[in-house]
């Protein structure tokens, strides 16, 4: 669609990038030590004192990354954390272990239902769609789950942080989504997403416009405050195209 088909459809906008957790999928609560047990639990199914050891070491390298991303938006993978425990990813258990943590994750993986006809509105207006999340996981996970869900061929394009340097609030991570989409006016896309701080206050200093999705929970260590106001407020996915449909 062309700048002047769009500007005579009421919109200037050419592409809306969606977080994924917490927002094109519910929040669901879940325990990563639970998740890191079931890793080690595999990795030493003979050993539970040594499981569990190792459990808590991984629990601790985890949010030890967490943290320094609150603080510096650096971006990490999984690989990061088992490299600074010095856990062996070429063995047998640690693939087995890698396959039950991912086994434990996949309930707080599904797509919102109202995501695919919320989608095909958007594309019906000749918006481009993106992703951009804040993950450690492989971007492989993600579009295994997207690609399960019959939405992944809805999004022209997908960034997982976990392939970055930068995660959000960075700008850097905005912009890798925006350049994967072609757009290069951050003026002209909107982000959707569940944080204040990561996804409303980081969208805004990119430049772009904003529709905030109050649906998690975000847990008291992971927010910052900030005092940025989103653009608008979405209840629902389905909400999404009549709330931007003037801008």
């Amino acid at each position: 669609m062309t700048g002047a088909a769009r500007s005579a459809s009421g919109t200037s906008i050419d592409a809306v990038v969606f977080d994924w957790g917490g927002t094109l999928t519910p929040w669901t609560a879940m325990d990563p030590r639970v998740g890191w047990s079931r890793y080690t639990e595999a990795v030493h199914p003979d050993d539970p004192e040594r499981a569990a050891a190792l459990a808590a070491t991984l629990v601790d390298a985890d949010f030890a990354h967490w943290m320094r991303v609150k603080d510096t938006a650096q971006a990490f993978g999984i690989g990061d954390v088992f490299t600074a425990v010095g856990v062996d990813t070429r063995t047998d258990g640690h693939h087995a272990g890698l396959d039950a943590y991912r086994d434990y994750w996949t309930a707080t993986t599904h797509t919102r239902p109202e995501a695919g006809p919320t989608l095909e509105a958007l594309r019906g207006r000749g918006m481009r769609l993106g992703v951009l999340s804040s993950t450690m996981w492989p971007g492989d996970w993600h579009e295994d789950w997207l690609r399960r869900d019959g939405v992944l061929d809805a999004f022209d394009a997908r960034v997982w942080s976990s392939d970055l340097a930068w995660t959000k609030p960075h700008p850097e991570a905005f912009r890798a989504a925006l350049d994967a989409l072609g757009v290069s006016d951050p003026s002209r896309a909107v982000y959707v997403g569940d944080r204040p701080y990561d996804d409303v206050t980081g969208a805004h200093r990119a430049g772009m416009r904003t529709v905030f999705v109050p649906h998690s929970d975000i847990p008291a260590a992971q927010q910052v405050p900030t005092d940025v106001e989103p653009d608008a407020v979405a209840h629902d996915l389905a909400d999404i195209p009549g709330l931007i449909a003037g801008w």
